[in-house]
């Protein structure tokens, strides 16, 4: 069974795994993204997968960011939690990253990496590419995109 994607959390989640997309709207406050998912995140706790903070820390560097623009971004990811790589992360990105090839779906090492922390956690993806994800069983996606 396919993911579901919903518009707005469930009222028991107490966390939910924000994506690089969703993290980069809201930061960059992308005007037409960056509103609904700061509507959609209040209120919860709010976690990133290490890839996420990679992802995040690459495009700073790519886009030759000055200190302050890099300080302002340190400063933003310092509101979520980490969740870091260990054994039960690597074993369940295995696992998606199977699950992916045998649906003949292959997906990024990252986005496994993403989708591995909010399966582990257990926790809702707020995501603005719900595609990437959707063929993963037992991965309860959110999004303001259409889908």
């Amino acid at each position: 069974m396919s993911s579901a994607v919903l518009m707005s959390p469930p009222n028991a989640t107490a966390r939910l795994v924000v994506d690089t997309d969703v993290a980069s709207f809201v930061f960059k406050w992308h005007p037409n993204f960056a509103p609904h998912y700061v509507r959609i995140i209040r209120g919860f706790e709010l976690v990133l997968s290490f890839m996420t903070l990679a992802e995040m820390r690459q495009g700073a560097l790519n886009a030759n960011w000055g200190q302050r623009k890099c300080d302002l971004l340190e400063e933003y990811l310092g509101d979520f939690s980490v969740l870091h790589s260990d054994g039960h992360l690597c074993s369940t990105w295995a696992a998606i990253r199977n699950e992916s090839v045998r649906k003949g779906r292959p997906i990024s090492a990252a986005d496994a990496w993403i989708a591995a922390t909010a399966l582990v956690l257990p926790a809702p993806l707020v995501t603005n590419n719900p595609k990437d994800y959707r063929h993963l069983d037992d991965l309860q996606l959110i999004s303001a995109a259409a889908t």
